[in-house]
């Protein structure tokens, strides 16, 4: 027998005696006193993750179909939500929007072809405030009344800019064409008015009336009143004084007229001279500067009807 063949024979029977070993440990009793411990989840604890886990699905699904109905309520898309679109050149609202709380923007403008609708149930108002957060102008659009509140208010023309209206705590100025007052009671001023022109609408009476004070009327260089195509009538209750300190009073017309002069009377020998009918007077002055109508005579009557000048 060569070398190979006896190699082969011996590891059979080392393969022989290990299959005999092996058959034997696995033939060996087993001890009486082995515990067996069971792997797993068992019992209540096992229905119990069932049911959390079944409770967890079902709570996923309720909120996927809430965030759905939400979405399509909504109306929630790419560009934005409802009547809200998120644009380039900001947010975008179509309709009519309301807000609870204050709005806080750059500009807020409407399309080119709809206007601008600020509503509110109580009062709009608009705020300014500076850099620091302090209030530095306020527009309140009331039931009752528009307040704006600020150092300066101006009203432009929309044209060429030119400030129609302007008011601070000093002056208010009024810098359109006319100023045009329709009120069936005029304009009412409580202090001192400043102007160059005063001048009523075509074929319409210019009225000045101060009903329970006086009417002054004051210039540096002069006070003109002119009626070019009418008259010009002054009237008072108690007296018409014209004053003039430097200069002289001027009266140029082709006819002058002083109505309800008083006239006096003449002594018995000089009334019986006269005649029945008289139509020609004098005009006489008082030293007071009264004037009077005395019959006309010969010569001045004025010094015969004089008892006038007594009781002035």
């Amino acid at each position: 027998m060569d070398r190979s063949t006896h190699l082969d024979i011996e590891e059979l029977k080392m393969t022989r005696e290990q299959y005999i070993l092996a058959t034997q440990q696995n033939n060996l009793p087993r001890a009486e006193n082995a515990q067996l411990y069971p792997v797993g989840i068992y019992g209540w604890r096992k229905r119990c993750l069932y049911f959390f886990v079944l409770l967890l699905l079902v709570t996923m699904i309720v909120n996927l179909a809430m965030t759905i109905w939400i979405l399509k309520v909504m109306n929630f898309t790419v560009d934005g939500m409802g009547n809200l679109r998120v644009t380039k050149k900001g947010i975008r609202l179509e309709g009519i929007s309301e807000f609870l709380l204050p709005l806080y923007v750059k500009e807020i403008h409407s399309r080119k072809d709809s206007p601008l609708v600020l509503q509110s149930d109580r009062n709009v108002t608009v705020n300014a405030r500076n850099h620091m957060g302090q209030l530095t102008g306020q527009l309140t659009v009331g039931a009752d009344a528009v307040e704006a509140q600020c150092k300066r208010f101006e009203v432009r023309a929309s044209e060429d800019g030119r400030v129609l209206f302007s008011a601070d705590e000093d002056e208010i100025t009024i810098g359109a064409e006319k100023l045009k007052v329709t009120g069936t009671e005029g304009a009412v001023f409580g202090h001192s008015v400043e102007t160059p022109h005063i001048r009523a609408e075509p074929s319409q009476d210019l009225r000045l009336e101060s009903p329970t004070r006086s009417l002054i009327m004051e210039a540096p260089r002069g006070v003109q009143v002119s009626a070019a195509a009418g008259d010009f009538k002054a009237t008072c209750r108690k007296e018409l004084h014209l004053q003039s300190t430097e200069g002289e009073i001027f009266l140029n017309a082709d006819k002058i007229r002083l109505g309800n002069l008083p006239t006096g009377s003449l002594s018995s020998s000089s009334a019986s001279s006269s005649n029945s009918r008289q139509t020609v007077y004098e005009l006489c002055v008082c030293p007071n500067g009264k004037l009077y109508l005395s019959p006309a005579g010969v010569g001045s009557t004025c010094q015969a009807s004089s008892n006038i000048c007594l009781w002035s």
